[in-house]
């Protein structure tokens, strides 16, 4: 099986390989969704990117995209514009729990396969100085909600409840299950 990532995240490219499987990487660029059902977003934008780079990829490929983002109260939080929007996502996380959503899709010629997944994710109380201190080290650029799990980010996390691998931008059980059951259809 030729496995494609349509995907231009680091992390899905360093999060892939745990499952023993050699993939190509092709950065379809499609309009993402930004409203509606947080679930029902990913889901669509994961299967857009998966279109995209099938149309890329040529014949034969099975093409994984994938879309990941942070959810608080039911607003799908998106990744912060500058400081001061990085700031006010970290702000509005504190203390508190949320939901990072991931969905994705896989195409190639034995069919298609689709799922999401929801980890909740609990922050620490910050304070300004804390928040300062990470927005400072600039790993919230290009993060959903605006931080980073697996990064100086941790130091913001009480809680992780469900699959980190989905918190971090990939979640690989559910990847795993997807390729497998188109290997075997």
């Amino acid at each position: 099986m030729k496995l494609v990532l349509a995907s231009s995240s680091p992390r899905r490219r360093e999060l892939l390989p745990l499952l023993g499987l050699p993939f190509e990487v092709i950065e379809p660029e499609v309009e993402e969704l930004t409203t509606g059902d947080p679930r029902e977003v990913v889901a669509a934008n994961a299967e857009l990117k998966a279109r995209a780079g099938a149309g890329l990829a040529g014949p034969g490929a099975t093409v994984l995209g994938a879309d990941t983002d942070v959810v608080l109260n039911g607003l799908v939080l998106g990744k912060p514009a500058d400081e001061a929007e990085a700031r006010a996502r970290l702000r509005s996380l504190a203390g508190r729990d949320h939901e990072v959503h991931s969905g994705v899709y896989v195409v190639g010629p034995a069919g298609a396969r689709s799922g999401t997944e929801a980890t909740t994710v609990g922050f620490r109380r910050l304070g300004d100085d804390e928040i300062d201190a990470y927005v400072a080290t600039g790993e919230w650029r290009g993060r959903a909600g605006g931080y980073a799990v697996q990064g100086y980010g941790s130091s913001l996390i009480a809680s992780v409840d469900g699959d980190l691998s989905n918190v971090i931008g990939l979640p690989l059980p559910l990847v795993a299950r997807l390729v497998g059951d188109l290997q075997t259809s």
